[in-house]
């Protein structure tokens, strides 16, 4: 009988197994739980805003080739994460997107339609077997678009290059970006060197995503149907065009201006600058925008540079514009973790104005501001970090500015045929105090791959770049996917630590340089006493003087070495708390839960028998 019951059992098991695979298969397979920390497995908003976006249905082949990449588990697994959220795309748009999977063979019909869609077939493994890993798209209207090739080194933007070649198929108006600069943005020869250097990489990222077109400043009119228009280091506007900008903004055009107290990266300003390399400014100042001809010093966020000593110095003046310095509320920085920038300036409105200034790029509460000229003559970031003293002060880097604005021409010039526009309420204006984070040397490092160029960026300056033009032209959906999962979080207690003992360290070596002088100074003295057969002539008074500051240099050097283990053990106790709360406490305290648990079910139980017999 026992016997039967449980055959029975286990057959009415196997039943409500296979039918609850049934019903989640069929009826629960489009609700999941997402339980990993940043949603990594779940489309985000932008994502859904692209697909509703959607007239027309669109195709999407992904192709990968399954048979050849056999034991290759890391590009397998990759693989099947790429397959799930292109499976989650498809869900999500209500039959707006066609998902097809193919294996594309070698020497089959697969193959020959991956290679018409432009994939690349990776030469990988010891044979050299060709395998395809991409994605290619079409619509209604025939256009193809596609990623040659999932690089996983690149999954953290997975999300976003899907999303961005479904948002390019649903056939939006191309976005036309008028670049107003004299700098050497699509190559040329350097100066110095007389080298021809290639392209800045974020003019390659913009030219890549946007029709951009670059206008010297001595143009007299802005191309037909701008969408955005980037200064960029302006100095030297010819009126007509200066007019032109003007009346852009004053028609509702949306306008990026980066402005420079002193552009650090000019070859000839790398060379020692005997004045400030500024932007200019003039219209911003007439709409009501102000921007400080000062330099922002701030220790708190300076990089670490090589000094003149051979050491490593942080750099007040050149700034790591971290997460905490960044509005992480803002669709343009929300997901950024570090933009870098040289000299920058402050941003701040006029008393009179009536534009609202939003934010969007801070320094930290350690600032300080220094005139231009002063921080061109000193020559090192020691001499600068003596300037900053006690700075308590925060400035805004980069805002966005809405509004009501006048115009800053009174009348139209004589040779104009379009209507003056003489204000606006619909200012739309972004003002970052920098333009050395266009420079290449502050994001990207360069190498080379097989004799082709490769960049690799380090900060997220192309992000914010691209953010800005994206934001501006309307299309933030796709900004707020731009480097999700990105998991670089800064160790902020660690770095005030940090920050801290290198002051203490500063002064002890200051004082060490100083007494250092002093000696020089006696030693050439002693010098001058030497007779003619070249020996040295002391006195015991000099002698002792010697000796003593000898003792001095050994007692500071001390100092020094505790400061750094001061440093050193501070931070090491942080770690060590950390590593025992996650290793150890954290155990003890499930442990302890699951045992008052397990007591409060047997004293429970106990009571149930006893009562049972009662």
């Amino acid at each position: 009988m026992n016997r039967v019951s449980a055959i029975a059992s286990l057959t009415l098991l196997t039943f409500l197994f296979v039918g609850l695979v049934i019903v989640n298969n069929q009826l629960l397979g489009r609700f999941r739980v997402d339980l990993t920390e940043n949603q990594v497995y779940s489309l985000s908003e932008g994502s859904k805003a692209v697909l509703s976006d959607l007239d027309e249905p669109v195709t999407l082949y992904f192709f990968f080739s399954d048979t050849t990449s056999k034991g290759m588990t890391s590009l397998r697994n990759y693989a099947d994460r790429v397959e799930s959220l292109l499976k989650e795309f498809a869900q999500s748009a209500n039959g707006k997107v066609v998902l097809k999977v193919i294996d594309p063979e070698p020497f089959s019909e697969a193959e020959d339609q991956a290679s018409k869609f432009g994939l690349t077939a990776a030469s990988i493994g010891a044979v050299g077997e060709s395998v395809y890993f991409g994605l290619a798209g079409t619509n209604a209207f025939d256009d193809q678009f596609s990623i040659s090739f999932f690089d996983p080194l690149k999954e953290q933007f997975l999300e976003y290059d899907i999303a961005k070649l479904i948002y390019q198929l649903s056939d939006p108006e191309p976005v036309k970006v008028s670049l107003i600069t004299d700098l050497p943005v699509s190559g040329g020869q350097n100066p110095m060197t007389g080298e021809y250097t290639g392209p800045m990489v974020f003019y390659e990222q913009l030219s890549q995503l946007f029709y951009t077109e670059v206008i010297a400043g001595s143009a007299t009119t802005l191309p037909e149907q701008t969408d955005v228009v980037i200064l960029a280091h302006a100095k030297d506007l010819s009126p007509s065009l200066s007019y032109a900008v003007d009346q852009f903004a004053m028609n509702n055009g949306r306008i990026i201006a980066f402005v420079d107290p002193h552009y650090e990266s000019d070859p000839m300003a790398m060379m020692g600058a005997i004045e400030p390399n500024r932007s200019s400014t003039a219209l911003l100042q007439k709409w009501g925008v102000r921007v400080s001809n000062n330099i922002i010093l701030d220790p708190k966020i300076g990089l670490d540079i090589r000094s003149q000593s051979g050491g490593v110095v942080k750099h007040p003046g050149i700034l790591g514009l971290g997460a905490g310095n960044l509005d992480r509320e803002d669709v343009t920085t929300a997901n950024l973790e570090v933009i870098n920038g040289a000299s920058v300036g402050a941003i701040s409105l006029s008393n009179e104005t009536e534009l609202s200034l939003q934010p969007i790029i801070k320094t930290s509460t350690n600032a300080t501001e220094v005139d231009a000229l002063l921080y061109l003559e000193q020559a090192s970031p020691e001499a600068l970090q003596r300037l900053t003293g006690n700075a308590s002060n925060t400035y805004i880097v980069a805002g966005k500015i809405t509004g009501k604005a006048n115009s800053a021409y009174s009348l139209a010039p004589e040779e104009t045929e379009h209507k003056h526009i003489a204000n606006t309420n619909g200012m739309k204006l972004v003002v970052v105090a920098d333009s050395d984070l266009l420079a290449d040397r502050y994001w990207v490092q360069q190498s080379n791959f097989f004799g082709q160029p490769v960049y690799t960026p380090f900060a997220n300056n192309g992000d914010f770049i691209t953010n800005l033009v994206e934001n501006m032209a309307g299309s933030n959906a796709l900004i707020s996917i731009r480097s999700r999962g990105s998991f670089v979080r800064p160790f902020t207690t660690v770095n005030d630590l940090e920050l801290k003992a290198e002051k203490r360290f500063r002064e002890q070596e200051e004082l060490l340089q100083q007494q250092l002088l002093q000696t020089e100074e006696r030693l050439a003295q002693l010098q001058g006493q030497q007779d003619q057969s070249g020996s040295l002539v002391m006195t015991s008074e000099q002698q002792d003087t010697i000796d003593e500051f000898v003792q001095q240099r050994v007692e500071i050097r001390k100092k020094l070495r505790e400061v750094r283990y001061e440093l050193e053990r501070d931070i090491d106790a942080l770690g060590n708390f950390l590593k025992f709360t996650n290793t150890a406490a954290a155990p003890v305290v499930l442990v302890c839960l699951l045992y008052l648990a397990a007591s409060a079910l047997r004293r429970r139980a106990g009571k149930q028998w006893t009562a049972g017999r009662q």
